[in-house]
């Protein structure tokens, strides 16, 4: 079944469009879900860049093909799939991300909850798909609570009854996933970045001359949005890590007032796992996109798709703490070289 499905066309860079590659597990997931639907929103965070907005996308076709009214909404980047016959929806979305006035995000984040109501009451439909990428990071931290809620809503008190709904969140604002975690209205599903196997295929897509595989699996501990980076930037880990620094703000006050507990990061990072590491940092980590912080056992019920290993320190993986992938920690070394004194 999964292998019959078709794979999205992805825009990797530019000059460059991939197919839909690996994941073959959490397209078996997407199914069971599409099966038996889900009780709450499922809310999946994970690493900047890990591919949850390309799982969302083929997602879409999954459960299209399953016979579902689908909605997809990148929220933070005004992009969107609809697969449906009303006209109205895929009318109604596309006003919103053309329109110039006002705040998009927040006007395209209120529109998917009115359609699903909409499409369960005005048109009738019996199995709708609600896909919403990075909506908290749009929308405010602030909101994520109540707008989860309001996903929710449509599942428990519908305004018609349904046969099937599907409601998928997708984050990777690192202290979304504590504020909507303190309810118990949304189930949260972590996702990792590919496995060494399945980023090989996304690899082998990119044209040569390219750095060896075994170099760019270091560099990006299988991150797509890294490798896209890597390749856009000439394979220059100067370049990036440069990047990196100044999108961090890994600033010489930053550096300097925790220097001592970043040099230990950089070499474990489950020494931010110590009891004495300040709550202060670690919370600064992830706001920033640095860490994943208390990763779950590996159990991979507990995940979409494979988990990550249960310790990599090449790839910067500990076994309770995890950098986004093995160019921040670069990233982070340049910096405490950079900022010495």
């Amino acid at each position: 079944m999964i292998s019959n499905v078709r794979r999205v066309k992805l825009k990797f860079t530019p000059d460059l469009e991939v197919e839909f590659t690996d994941r073959d597990r959490a397209l078996k997931q997407v199914y069971e879900l599409a099966e038996k639907g889900t009780a709450s929103p499922v809310v999946v965070y994970g690493p900047e860049g890990c591919g949850k907005s390309a799982w969302l996308k083929q997602t879409a076709e999954v459960l299209r093909e399953g016979g579902f009214d689908v909605i997809y909404a990148d929220v933070a980047h005004r992009d969107y799939v609809a697969h449906t016959d009303v006209r109205e929806v895929i009318e109604r979305v596309s006003e919103v991300i053309a329109d110039t006035t006002g705040y998009i995000p927040i006007k395209l984040a209120d529109l998917v909850v009115l359609l699903a109501n909409q499409l369960l009451k005005k048109w009738r439909k019996k199995k709708i798909a609600l896909l919403v990428d990075e909506v908290f990071q749009a929308i405010g931290l602030d909101k994520a609570e109540i707008y989860t809620k309001m996903l929710l809503n449509i599942i428990e008190y519908p305004p018609e009854s349904y046969e099937n709904i599907v409601i998928i969140v997708a984050t990777s604002e690192g202290l979304s996933r504590w504020r909507v975690g303190r309810h118990r209205w949304a189930w949260l599903m972590p996702m990792w970045n590919m496995s060494k196997e399945g980023f090989e295929e996304l690899y082998e897509k990119i044209p040569n001359p390219k750095p060896p595989y075994e170099e760019i699996w270091r560099l990006t501990g299988g991150n797509p949005y890294v490798l896209r980076s890597l390749y856009i930037n000439k394979w220059s880990t100067n370049i990036l890590t440069n990047i990196i620094v100044e999108e961090k703000r890994l600033t010489p006050e930053f550096i300097s007032k925790w220097r001592k507990w970043l040099e230990l990061t950089v070499e474990d990072p489950d020494n931010l796992w110590s009891p004495e590491v300040p709550e202060e940092l670690i919370n600064e980590l992830i706001a920033r996109n640095l860490i994943v912080y208390f990763l779950r056992d590996r159990d991979p019920e507990l995940w979409i798709d494979e988990p990550p290993p249960e310790r990599d320190l090449e790839v910067g993986v500990g076994r309770y703490v995890a950098w986004q992938s093995s160019i921040h920690r670069e990233a982070v070394k340049k910096a405490l070289e950079k900022f010495k004194h």
